[in-house]
């Protein structure tokens, strides 16, 4: 794929007239993705896909199309003529864009992921022998993607990654489910196996009776995949340059008043660790990190080029959206496998679920708990829990109410298809939380 979109590039910059600019950004994969349900495989299926989203610039105007590219050299060049004509055409009828901001120094990289990936029918073997004499449910894949970018000013960069991941749940009865995942670049028999032998003891506390709580304050232990659900609401507004300038980010509070987190939270956009392209459909590279919230105080912005264009910043790689791609929040110090002693009686937290914002000024979150849900009484567990709603502020969960985090982090990567194979991840830990609001 590579060598073919460099060769489009080189086409691209022969096809342009006078002063004109073009920014190409590519993305492909190469998948194998197979559905799960019951214990049986359900749909299998392989997916190779690429396709190219053209900006071309003349001053000021510029205007974008997508296509998708073929692999044929032939086609694809015809393809990106009938771009180019329909773009210059559209170009007479636009206005100049007072934010446009591109990268004009030349900054080429690559990075190739190394396949490890595992073969395909073994990890399917281990999945299916996992699910006997229970309801699996859930989706593999695995695959390559690609990202590239390209502009006539000679700039290009490379970039492919080779993972899996296996995301299912162990079905019970009515609401009561344990979800799991495991991912990685390479398969591990026991990491598998490990998971699959928590998800099985918890999924045998499922079965029996739940138990009912009273709306009001308890003390909780939120697990990593928890914890990875209220930082991925976070983000959602909430460390954009264009978001804190027009004071619509949730984290106005911290920005603007006194409100600070536990010191030892820091939350960074971790490029170098996790799994999207170090680059951006500007052209502009991004850093290996780039730290938001540095021991409870905020530290930095997500800046994409149209923004630093705007407010007079420096971009540091974000796109247009500003959303991190890569969180990565720091360890703690609280062992994971003395959490149950540690929350002593309270609430057991593997997931979250339907989050969105009830006071964005105040980063209040609401949400749902749902799948494998515990009472938990001198540190052990006692019962399953019927699904509770809570509604929390950032600032008391990781804050004020914080108790600590634990040493281990997991490895979370987005198990999104949608459209394509995310390159979004999460890394974090599990957070023991002094008091949380169940309001339902």
């Amino acid at each position: 794929m590579q060598q073919h979109f460099y060769e489009l590039a080189d086409y691209l910059t022969g096809q342009l007239r006078g002063d004109e600019i073009y920014l190409a950004s590519f993305s492909g994969e190469e998948s194998d993705f197979v559905r799960f349900n019951n214990s049986a495989i359900r749909q299998a299926g392989s997916v190779v896909q690429a396709d190219v989203t053209l900006d071309l610039i003349r001053g000021s105007r510029h205007a974008e199309a997508s296509t998708t590219l073929s692999g044929d050299a032939a086609t694809d060049r015809h393809r990106l003529d009938s771009a180019l004509t329909d773009l210059r055409a559209r170009l007479e009828h636009v206005s100049d864009d007072p934010h446009l901001l591109y990268a004009t120094e030349i900054n080429n990289t690559e990075q190739r992921g190394d396949d490890r990936l595992p073969d395909r029918e073994a990890a399917v073997s281990a999945i299916l022998e996992a699910g006997k004499g229970r309801d699996l449910v859930g989706i593999y894949a695995q695959g390559g993607i690609f990202n590239a970018f390209a502009n006539s000013l000679g700039q290009r960069n490379w970039f492919s990654t080779y993972t899996f991941h296996v995301d299912w749940c162990f079905y019970h009865s009515k609401d009561k489910a344990v979800k799991s995942s495991y991912a990685d670049f390479e398969w591990d028999d026991d990491k598998f196996e490990r998971r699959v032998a928590g998800a099985v003891e918890q999924l045998s506390i499922l079965a029996g009776t739940p138990k009912t709580i009273e709306p009001g304050c308890y003390r909780v232990y939120l697990a990593p995949a928890a914890v990875s659900e209220l930082l991925e609401t976070l983000a959602w507004g909430g460390f954009g340059l264009k978001a804190h300038r027009t004071k619509n980010t949730s984290l106005l509070k911290m920005v603007e008043g006194d409100a600070r987190l536990h010191p030892s939270v820091t939350i960074a956009e971790n490029t170098r660790d996790g799994l999207a392209p170090n680059f951006q459909s500007a052209g502009f590279v991004r850093p290996d990190r780039v730290i938001l919230i540095q021991n409870g105080e905020y530290a930095n912005c997500l800046v994409s080029s149209r923004s630093a264009k705007e407010y007079g910043a420096k971009p540091n790689g974000a796109d247009e959206g500003e959303y991190p791609e890569s969180l990565d929040m720091a360890a703690g110090d609280l062992p994971a496998d003395e959490i149950l002693e540690q929350l002593g009686t309270g609430v057991f937290i593997n997931q979250l679920w339907y989050l969105n914002y009830s006071d964005r000024p105040a980063c209040r979150i609401t949400g749902m708990t749902r799948f494998a849900t515990f009472w938990v009484e001198n540190g052990r567990i006692a019962a399953p829990l019927n699904v509770m709603r809570f509604d929390e502020t950032i600032y008391r969960v990781l804050g004020e109410n914080l108790i600590g985090l634990t040493r281990e982090r997991e490895f979370i990567p987005s198990a999104e298809t949608y459209g394509a194979r995310s390159t979004e991840s999460c890394r974090g830990p599990g957070a023991l939380v002094g008091e949380f609001e169940f309001t339902l």
